[in-house]
């Protein structure tokens, strides 16, 4: 395994010649809200080209922020008209003036070309079994007749387990993971959580997961110098909502108690993200100016790099965000979002039983009242004594990566194509 399996973008010199022949893999991302399916497939993506330099992978993604994201030598994306995710998880068509139908068919559409097109050895779908709203039925179906071996890579946490259990019911997924997939790929540990546990016969899928740990992030490697605020010269709090959508709760909070109490040691640097709306960052934005212990960024998609200069974090407990708390060892306080899923609760809550973060529930989110800037501020206080992840001791935390290589290794390791090229149209 190269040392550099985890590096976000190659050197041009050490770039492999182009083959036609080379394997070829395939990673579908849906992408309906937030920055998280995206970027943990830029990782993926990136970890395997680093791992294996003569391949090629395509992502097919809906992220309208993907073009801000770089990528290794080898990978490049396809990106399909958006959907976005409504406060009521209802969906729509995130730019065009199309009926959710028409787009959804339209999708579908591109997909299926894409696969007839590129032709790939290896498919990994991210989390949803059949896409979205089904739109991958017909390119799994091409790819169970052409070959290619289908994996259906899974975060740790999905929802609670009755939750997943119904929605997988009502939209076919058990069926076509009984005859479509080939593996399911858990990217965190079981002592950790086990993403499927509530699904009837657990014995049903037994033989096709396999957990492979957290992905480990790396420091992107170097570039033009970027001009970061001047809290970044001394040990600051980043506090980060990810993609930033639902996240004003969070940054409120934090504000708040820096305005009641001056006394809190370190500074901070709020990342808003690209999903916040203008009114809400303005408001933000006017208040950080106001205090000299706050600092304003807008979207910063190398946020590995403050992460990394950071001495601590405060954010919403996404799984791309805890995989780079873990990374970067940092002492963490985790406010998770409780709504319309409790996937970042459910992960919260874990990871603060074993010792990795601190969780302080919201509780304008689990309705128990007002936030109270007194709370927040004496969690701030505390954050920097705690102890970082690392000290919590729990093996094969990291190993998400190198995993997943090896576990590809037999379809990628290669030059040469290990399975005949399309034998049908379509």
């Amino acid at each position: 395994m190269p040392i550099y399996a985890n590096v976000v973008d190659l050197p041009g010199a050490g770039r492999a010649p182009r083959s036609p022949h080379a394997p070829r893999v395939l990673i579908y991302s849906h992408d309906t809200f937030g920055l998280g399916h995206i970027r943990r497939c830029r990782a993926i993506a990136n970890a395997l080209v680093a791992s294996y330099p003569h391949i090629s992978v395509l992502i097919v993604s809906g992220s309208s922020v993907i073009s801000s994201f770089q990528f290794g030598d080898g990978v490049d994306y396809i990106r399909i008209p958006g959907i976005e995710k409504q406060a009521d998880g209802s969906y729509q068509p995130h730019h065009l003036n199309l009926g959710l139908d028409d787009t959804i068919a339209l999708r579908m559409e591109l997909i299926r070309q894409t696969v007839v097109t590129f032709d790939p050895d290896v498919v990994i779908v991210d989390k949803e079994p059949l896409g979205l709203r089904g739109e991958i039925r017909p390119a799994l179906d091409l790819l169970r007749r052409r070959g290619a071996r289908i994996i259906l890579g899974l975060r740790d946490v999905l929802d609670e387990p009755a939750a997943v259990l119904a929605e997988w019911q009502a939209s076919g997924a058990l069926e076509v993971l009984d005859t479509h997939y080939d593996d399911i790929f858990v990217y965190g540990i079981e002592s950790v959580y086990a993403p499927l546990t509530g699904l009837p016969e657990p014995e049903r899928f037994a033989g096709k997961v396999n957990y492979l740990g957290y992905l480990k992030r790396a420091v992107p490697s170097p570039m033009p110098p970027n001009r970061y605020p001047r809290i970044t010269k001394q040990p600051f709090i980043l506090v980060t909502p990810g993609g930033g959508g639902d996240g004003a709760g969070v940054i409120d909070w934090v504000i708040s108690a820096y305005e009641t109490d001056p006394t809190i040691e370190l500074p901070a640097l709020i990342v808003f993200g690209p999903f916040m709306s203008r009114e809400k960052r303005k408001d933000f934005a006017e208040r950080i100016a106001r205090n000299p212990k706050l600092e304003g960024l807008g979207f910063e998609p190398r946020l590995e790099l403050l992460m990394n200069r950071a001495h601590c974090v405060v954010a919403m407990g996404g799984y791309n965000t805890f995989c780079e708390v873990l990374s970067f060892d940092k002492p963490a306080l985790i406010v998770p979002r409780m709504r319309p899923r409790r996937e970042q609760a459910i992960r919260a809550g874990r990871a603060d039983e074993l010792g990795l973060v601190q969780m302080l529930p919201d509780p304008v989110q689990t309705g128990e009242g007002e936030r109270d800037p007194a709370v927040m501020a004496a969690a701030l206080h505390a954050l920097p004594k705690r102890p970082p992840p690392s000290q919590a001791f729990v093996p094969s935390l990291l190993d998400g990566l190198p995993a997943l290589s090896r576990a590809l290794a037999g379809d990628l390791a290669t030059p040469i194509r290990s399975r005949a090229g399309a034998q049908a149209a379509t």
